[in-house]
């Protein structure tokens, strides 16, 4: 910018000044802005004004009542020159301890610094006393070795007219050792003397250059001396001869390892486990023949051989050891303490097991299942009025759930036998009776619906003695009691006797060790994702715990009682919903909990490895024989495919199990997949596939399958009650049946005479001997009682006319579809067929 004044303008002295400034900006443009300066106001004190001492420190201006600005009182005058001296006071004091802390700053630099040049000066003393040892025996040997020389020398040159040669003299300083040993006093030496005389102070000088390490410019010039070493080469020597001193020198011992060697494995990770580099394994293993990469596999017994090049260890381990992490100490009887006993109560369909246990537990099951018949496996706590905690398991008792009470019976401790006092034994009873002896586990008979009139505890005694049961009042050693669900008789004696069973098995468990359950029930909640009931077992399982259960692993992430509330921390015999899974896993799968989650993923992978290798194994050993008879039979087989989707594992598993018994050797139902959680659109595509319907079992599909569904013409059926289920499956495998087809006999003709007629062939003159002769009618042409033909009629003529029928005892011509061998005395049967629809049974 340029500044133009402007004409000053007349005025007072005081006044303002004003002018021009002319700003310069980009592209040559300017601009010219008016602007004014003021004076500064400079006060003058008055003349009587109060002043500080003239002796103070304070500046002169503020100490001068003459220069003291007007309008400051003394007080104030004074204020500050207090304050002034203060300001002055801590500002030498900060002077002062600024340079009493550079001070001792700086004696602690020159303590280090002493220290240092202390260090330094002993290192360099023992290097120094290093070298000059190495060099006191080098010089000795050197003397040594021209000692000999000589005496070599003095043995070859025996006729010298020479007195004897002295003996060597020790070279204690350079003038005595460069004087030849053989010279003689006071004569001149010989020219071959000089010569060795000279070569011996050239090697002296080469080797003092070569000690001092340092090179001056008249030995470079002179070219005296030879090459001399470098003064790095001379700081290798003496860093090399300290470390020696030190003990550094020597390699340090290679560390023999434990290699852990699977069945196959990456040649990186076989190299991480010895420690070495991966290129030096590569490199051992191409000397081998074997040209690799690092992230190739190689098998157990070349690893081995690598292994052992590399000087290691080779511990062989399968791919099941991944599974030893899990805890299966056996626990010390001072950790075991009590647990509650898990009762499973077991029965036929509608005995009344649920709402028994309804009214042990005071609540209302029943209600809350479709159809009034329990479908999953429910685990509840039921605490007595004596104190007593209870774990009881309602399983169903429809047959389709044998596998669910199957389980129901692996982890139970006691069984009890709901049997209806008014319906006795029946098939489903026979099963549970069948599963408690089979888990080795006492069993305690409920005989309920005391309550009905029609009621016979006795005859269910009495049944009860055909399966081996022989119940306490029949002499037995089976408990039973009877009991009403709906009056609540007996229930307190049930109990009591439940809690005496307990005792006498005595029951404990350690809760302080890594937890161990059961997997009762497992289900894909949409809001939750997958959920299993655990029954846990052994020890304690808490949030946050990391277990593996089956092929999934997780972490616990919540845990959920039988009462909906979410808990903490579940300890043995306590039954839990487990929220935190990968997956859903399998009803009846052991969960245990590991330490790490890199442990619980890799047991997880290996089992879902063995199982598809099982399967995979399974489908290999087919041979070819087998997959044409197969073909050929399925060929004769129609079948019904399904998919079928549940809410929970176990109702998808009986529900399978159920449709592979519908059928018989003419038609089957094929369940193409089946699952647990809501119909996705995944499952209409497969359904379409192979022309197959959707059956959703207490689940419904989503959105966008539904959308599918109706696009594809894909049929969903959706079911809560396994009855209506079974029941519509049966009807439509029905349907892939053949019709069964039925003969009915209606007449006989006796052929008397044979015409042969222009334009129609053979025809028969008869005679309707029984029934009923129909021209729409199947006939047969019988000879000698032997079937010879059969076919249908072209023509039945009465007379000359056609007719539909022709009755018992007239007379008839007729005449065969494309057959003209008929004979006088042949008979003809006529029948007319029927198809009956078949059904399954």
């Amino acid at each position: 910018m340029s500044d133009t004044d402007g004409k000053k303008p007349l005025g007072l002295g005081g006044g303002s000044r004003s002018g021009q400034v002319k700003q310069s900006f980009s592209h040559g443009r300017t601009k010219s802005v008016l602007v004014e300066t003021k004076r500064k106001r400079v006060v003058v004190p008055k003349p009587g004004a109060a002043g500080a001492s003239a002796t103070t420190s304070s500046p002169s201006h503020l100490g001068d009542p003459a220069k003291r600005p007007a309008g400051i009182s003394d007080a104030e005058m004074e204020r500050r020159l207090a304050a002034l001296r203060a300001a002055k006071l801590r500002e030498v004091e900060d002077a002062k301890r600024r340079e009493e802390e550079e001070r001792q700053r700086e004696e602690e630099r020159q303590r280090r610094r002493e220290e240092l040049e202390a260090k330094e000066r002993e290192e360099r003393e023992r290097v120094e006393a290093l070298r000059q040892k190495a060099e006191d025996e080098e010089r000795a040997r050197k003397e040594a070795e021209e000692a000999a020389r000589r005496a070599e020398e003095a043995k070859r040159a025996p006729a010298r007219p020479a007195p004897a040669a002295a003996a060597p003299q020790p070279a204690a300083t350079e003038s005595r050792a460069s004087a030849p040993a053989s010279a003689k006093p006071g004569l001149p030496p010989s020219r071959k003397e000089r010569e060795r005389e000279v070569e011996r102070d050239r090697a002296t000088k080469k080797d003092d250059s070569r000690r001092s390490g340092k090179l001056t410019l008249n030995e470079a010039l002179s070219g005296e001396g030879g090459r001399t070493r470098s003064l790095a080469a001379m700081k290798r020597k003496q860093e090399k001869a300290r470390q020696k001193a030190m003990g550094f020198g020597s390699k340090p011992e290679k560390q023999v390892r434990d290699v852990q060697l699977p069945e196959t494995i990456v040649v990186q990770e076989l190299a991480n486990r010895m420690a070495e580099r991966a290129a030096d394994v590569v490199k051992a293993l191409m000397k081998m023949g074997m040209m690799v990469t690092m992230n190739q596999s190689i098998d157990a017994d070349t690893a081995e051989l690598v292994i052992e090049e590399f000087g290691h260890r080779a511990v062989r381990v399968s791919d099941a050891d991944v599974e030893h992490v899990i805890d299966t100490v056996e626990d010390k009887a001072e950790d075991l303490q009590p647990r509650p006993p898990i009762i499973t109560i077991m029965g036929h369909v509608d005995h009344g097991k649920t709402s028994l246990l309804d009214a042990i537990r005071k609540t209302s099951v029943v209600s809350g299942e479709a159809g009034g018949i329990t479908q999953h496996i429910g685990a509840y706590q039921v605490t007595t009025e004596r104190g007593a905690v209870l774990t009881f398991l309602d399983t169903p008792g429809h047959a389709a759930f044998t596998s669910m009470r199957a389980r129901g019976a692996q982890v139970t401790d006691i069984v009890v036998l709901v049997v209806a006092a008014d319906d006795a034994v029946m098939p489903q009873t026979i099963e549970a009776i069948k599963h408690a002896k089979a888990a080795k586990v006492p069993m305690i008979v409920a005989i309920n619906k005391i309550d009905k009139h029609d009621a016979d505890p006795n005859k269910v005694r009495t049944d009860l003695l055909q399966h081996e049961v022989i119940v306490e009042k029949m002499s037995g050693d089976v408990l039973d009691v009877e009991v009403s669900a709906k009056t609540g008789q007996g229930l307190d004696e049930l109990l009591e006797n439940i809690a005496l069973q307990a005792e006498l098995l005595d029951l404990r468990a350690n809760p302080k060790r890594q937890a161990q359950g059961a997997v009762i029930e497992a289900k894909l909640d949409v809001g939750r994702g997958p959920v299993a009931t655990v029954l846990v077992q052994h020890g304690t399982l808490k949030r946050g715990d990391i277990f593996v259960v089956g092929q999934q692993w997780g972490k616990v992430r919540a845990l959920v009682n039988d009462k909906g509330e979410r808990v903490d921390e579940a300890g043995p015999s306590v039954p839990v919903e487990v929220l935190g899974l990968n997956g859903t896993p399998e009803a009846g799968d052991v969960l245990n909990v590991v330490e790490t989650e890199a442990q619980a993923r890799e047991i997880a992978d290996y089992r879902e490895k063995a199982a598809r290798d099982k399967r995979a194994a399974a489908g290999a050993a087919t041979t070819l024989e087998q997959l044409m008879a197969k073909a050929k039979a399925d060929l004769d087989v129609a079948e019904l495919p399904v998919v079928v989707k549940a809410d929970v594992q176990g109702s998808a598993e009986a529900i399978v199990q159920a449709l592979e018994k519908v059928g018989n050797e003419e038609v089957r139902v094929r369940v193409l997949h089946y699952g647990v959680g809501a119909i996705t659109e995944t499952d209409i595509t497969l359904a379409e596939a192979s022309q197959a319907a959707v059956i959703g079992f207490n689940v419904r599909a989503n959105a966008s399958a539904r959308q599918a569904a109706n696009q594809k013409g894909v049929e969903i059926r959706y079911y809560s009650v396994i009855y209506d289920l079974m029941d519509d499956v049966k009807k439509a495998a029905s349907g892939l049946l053949k019709a069964e087809v039925r003969e009915h006999f209606i007449g006989y003709a006796a052929i008397k005479e044979v015409f042969k007629i222009t334009g129609v062939g053979m025809v028969a003159g008869c005679l309707v001997t029984e029934g009923v002769a129909r021209r729409s009618a199947g006939v047969r042409l019988l000879r000698d009682n032997v079937v010879i033909h059969e076919g249908t009629l072209k023509t039945l003529k009465r007379f000359k006319d056609e007719v539909k029928e022709v009755q018992s005892g007239q007379e008839c011509g007729m005449a065969f579809e494309r057959y003209e061998d008929i004979r006088p005395g042949d008979v003809i049967e006529i029948f007319e067929r029927e198809e009956v629809q078949r059904k399954l049974a």
